[in-house]
């Protein structure tokens, strides 16, 4: 797996960081990640749960004490960048207010083909493979958690390679897609022209409760 990594200044980063990219996780196996005893992980999971930035459910497995799943909180989740979040919710309202919502959906496509093509710019050419690396790099840049990794053909996800997985385990305009919805299709749309010759398309939506957003990348054949 090919990743983008993140300095951690402390020990509460990392199970943040952990769970942001997993989803949710026992203290057992967040303890073996950041390679801390589990005594230790769980002093640090209470105070992280205190300050409100994470959250955990019981799942019982057999006759012994239910396991706690830690996830992050909505709180947690914001401690991750999010850019001019409140100046563009603002904004698009106010442009909402003057031109209506067809008329807002008309600026956000025009944007989101600005960007499309800024995109396929910097990616340039090369192999798949590089490209999908420079755009999840142009991804990070703006304050995404994104990854990207290789699929092999399954004949069900992946037809035929290559076939490339990109992750983005936060969104940096999650506020905004939560007023204005037509955002996350654009930006399908402009991961499609920014990797011209591929086919994309979506695998996991944040929006839709899940605990990252993932595109399949493909080679026309």
């Amino acid at each position: 797996m090919t990743s983008v990594q993140q300095p951690s200044t402390s020990t509460k980063d990392d199970i943040l960081m952990y769970l942001l990219r997993q989803g949710e996780a026992t203290a057992h196996a967040i303890a073996d990640h950041v390679e801390v005893s589990t005594q230790a992980i769980r002093r640090h999971l209470k105070d992280l749960e205190a300050e409100g930035l994470i959250e955990h459910r019981a799942v019982q497995e057999g006759m012994g004490r239910p396991n706690h799943l830690y996830q992050l909180s909505a709180k947690g989740r914001d401690r991750f960048p999010a850019k001019y979040d409140e100046f563009a919710i603002s904004l698009l309202d106010t442009l909402a207010a003057t031109l209506g919502q067809d008329g807002v959906g008309t600026v956000l496509r025009q944007q989101w083909q600005r960007k499309a093509l800024e995109y396929r710019d910097r990616v340039g050419t090369g192999t798949i493979a590089e490209r999908v690396a420079r755009l999840v790099q142009l991804r990070v840049d703006e304050g995404y958690v994104a990854e990207w990794h290789e699929v092999e053909p399954d004949g069900e996800l992946c037809q035929s390679g290559p076939c490339y997985i990109i992750t983005e385990y936060n969104c940096a305009i999650s506020h905004i897609a939560e007023s204005f919805p037509s955002v996350c299709g654009h930006e399908l749309e402009m991961f499609q022209v920014a990797l011209t010759d591929c086919a994309v398309q979506r695998t996991h939506w944040l929006v839709k409760g899940e605990h990252r957003c993932g595109y399949l990348v493909q080679g026309r054949g």
